[in-house]
């Protein structure tokens, strides 16, 4: 009888332990996806009005040599001249190294002033280091230990990506597999995805809607998944490309160019003469060709230039990120892709979105996951088969 009583008594306590450390998680992610929410939200409508402005006032881009000057001094008064950017993010999870608050609020305004002035760049590098800054700073009032504090880290970034992107559950495995490639935080799933959904809700408080888009999926048949996996092997030598480029350029620049403000300016300069070049389609997060490239209409270089345009933007300096970019160069590559192979331009440019992210960020279950958030689940057959093959070559 003592034998069974203490027995109920242990599994007691670790029932105790366990419930209460579930709804510790669930207030703290939900305070930490409330916060989340409601910034991501002020972010995206600032971004939004950004776009919107420079588009109906073409003449903005010829300052955007100026306005990086803003971005450097920014970064310089605040200490970060060497600005880290995401990695500081990631890297503080693997290390438990301290994320700088001020980061937060630099990188959102300098990510505008990129936007508003016609930097090639997205949103989400500026979403991950607002929430990853966000939620240490809650961390910090609350005193807790570093191990909790990671959690919580990932809890901000997954809820400010669910706000800015409208895609909760990609957002949640996105924090927990782009931490460290091939490894999974399990233990981070209840919360994140809570904050995620709080972040989400919150946003549409504020009058967001997630962006879907509707493709056609072809018959399934040997033939479409080979040629999905082909588009595959396009996409991973076109992450490779990027990666690579944005990665060279960057030393290359620093080592020619050492002073920050010269840099900036002269990157600046190249990008107003590409635009008054080609156009001002590639420059901003370029939502709008990829809105395009889902209805089958975009130049056959619209990849290649947007490639271009964002790597000289991010390595000179500029803020942002680089996922909404690689979303514009898979799509409009896959776009092209359709249209040589004979299959649906609409269908193909879906794939190449998709398989692309998953070659730049290296993150195959996200990117199946962002491939059900946007497009629906019927095709699964197909972005599962580019995006494994993107994965293993990129």
């Amino acid at each position: 009888m003592n034998k069974l009583l203490n027995h109920l008594r242990i599994r007691s306590e670790r029932l105790y332990i366990t419930l209460k450390t579930f709804f510790k998680w669930l207030l703290l992610s939900g305070i930490t996806g409330i916060c989340c929410g409601v910034i991501g939200s002020l972010f995206h409508l600032c971004m939004e009005f950004a776009t919107e402005f420079r588009t109906g006032h073409s003449f903005m881009v010829y300052f955007l040599p100026v306005a990086g000057l803003v971005i450097v001094f920014l970064y310089s008064i605040c200490g970060l001249k060497n600005d880290p950017g995401t990695n500081i993010i990631i890297t503080s999870i693997r290390t438990e190294g301290k994320i700088p608050v001020r980061m937060a609020p630099l990188i959102f305004i300098s990510a505008f002033i990129t936007h508003l002035f016609g930097g090639s760049a997205g949103r989400e590098g500026a979403a991950l280091q607002i929430g990853g800054g966000l939620s240490a700073e809650i961390a910090r009032i609350l005193k807790m230990d570093e191990r909790n504090g990671n959690l919580l880290v990932m809890c901000g970034m997954s809820g400010l990506f669910s706000a800015l992107f409208g895609t909760p559950v990609t957002a949640t495995f996105f924090a927990m597999e782009v931490i460290s490639v091939g490894v999974f935080y399990y233990s981070a799933i209840v919360p994140c995805f809570f904050s995620a959904a709080v972040a989400l809700g919150i946003s549409h408080l504020f009058g967001i809607v997630p962006v879907t888009y509707k493709v056609v999926i072809p018959d399934i048949s040997v033939t479409n998944i080979a040629f999905a996996m082909i588009l595959g092997v396009g996409t991973a030598l076109l992450s490779i490309v990027f990666c690579y480029s944005l990665h060279k350029l960057s030393k290359l620049l620093s080592a020619k160019i050492k002073n920050n403000y010269i840099r900036i300016f002269v990157c600046g300069c190249v990008i107003v003469i590409l635009t008054a070049v080609f156009g001002t389609d590639y420059n901003g997060a370029g939502m709008n060709i990829i809105a395009d490239a889902m209805s089958g209409t975009t130049r056959p270089e619209a990849f290649a230039l947007k490639l271009l345009f964002t790597v000289i933007t991010i390595a000179g300096g500029y803020k942002g990120g680089e996922i909404v970019p690689s979303f514009f160069i898979g799509a409009t590559f896959g776009n092209l892709f359709g249209t040589l192979v004979g299959l649906p331009p609409q269908f193909t440019a879906a794939l190449g979105l998709v398989s692309l992210f998953c070659g730049v960020v290296n993150c195959p279950v996200t990117s199946l996951l962002l491939s059900i958030e946007l497009f629906g689940g019927e095709g699964i057959i197909f972005f599962a088969a580019a995006c494994s093959v993107s994965y293993i070559l990129s």
